[in-house]
């Protein structure tokens, strides 16, 4: 890890990563990180996992909703697809994801809300088969 990191920061948006994204996931991300892409893992793991999702003001279920609402209106579809199974693990519930992408087509355009949801009946589905 590089110096620009706080250990503990570091350490504690781990735990809430793998909680969130499974640890299988974020092990294999950090896995095949190499010299390129590793500052950033680590950077991405304490900043936005350790300091953001490590504030305990917003609940983890909270914060992996308005992720959603942020991704999908951003039109950032791979994140939101990672973040719409995390967001299960942090006790989303269907019917909650239906509205979040109710919104989403509300304020970022029906394209986006249709491509949200082919996106959530897949992990859905695939929650479904696994679960």
């Amino acid at each position: 890890m590089s110096d620009a990191f706080d250990e503990d920061l570091f350490l504690k948006g781990l735990e809430q990563r793998k909680a969130t994204l499974g640890a299988e996931y974020v092990e294999k991300n950090l896995a095949a990180a190499d010299d390129l892409t590793r500052p950033f893992q680590e950077a991405m793991t304490a900043w936005c996992w350790g300091f953001g999702w490590g504030d305990e003001a917003i609940p983890p279920k909270t914060r992996s909703m308005m992720n959603l609402a942020m991704l999908g209106a951003l039109g950032r579809l791979h994140e939101w697809e990672v973040h719409c199974r995390g967001a299960l693990n942090n006790g989303v519930s269907r019917e909650e994801i239906r509205a979040i992408i109710h919104a989403v087509g509300i304020y970022a355009g029906v394209p986006m809300a249709l491509e949200c949801f082919r996106i959530a009946r897949r992990v859905l589905d695939e929650a479904d088969a696994s679960g």
